[in-house]
């Protein structure tokens, strides 16, 4: 790889810790619309998944498989995810697989919904 292409490289190349920060700042801003709680704390993102480029996947799944919104909200999450600066592309794959439950959420919304 010759000194210019080796540049360009480099220069494509993002803080992928910076971004992940960035993003879940990001989700925590999208409510599920069946408990106020963000989705990130909710326990509805499964995995969160940046290339050096700043190529996005995520892995999220609902509350429950009949929930309304199901066939919109990841786009919904894709579209948000998308705006954050640094990312270059998005895919939302809404899984079912380990099922949500209670213990995915974390101790700050327990306690909030008085689960603690």
């Amino acid at each position: 790889m010759d000194q210019e292409n080796a540049g360009a490289r480099q220069e494509a190349t993002v803080d992928e810790e910076a971004l992940r920060q960035d993003i879940i700042a990001v989700l925590r801003t999208i409510y599920d619309p069946e408990i106020s709680v963000n989705i990130f704390d909710l326990g509805l993102i499964y995995t969160l998944d940046i290339d050096p480029e700043g190529n996005v996947q995520i892995e999220m799944t609902l509350t429950a498989p009949a929930c309304p919104v199901a066939g919109t909200f990841p786009d919904v999450v894709e579209g948000r995810v998308a705006e954050v600066p640094g990312v270059k592309s998005v895919h939302v794959e809404l899984v079912w697989e380990p099922p949500w439950s209670m213990d995915s959420m974390s101790d700050e919304v327990k306690l909030e919904l008085g689960l603690l």
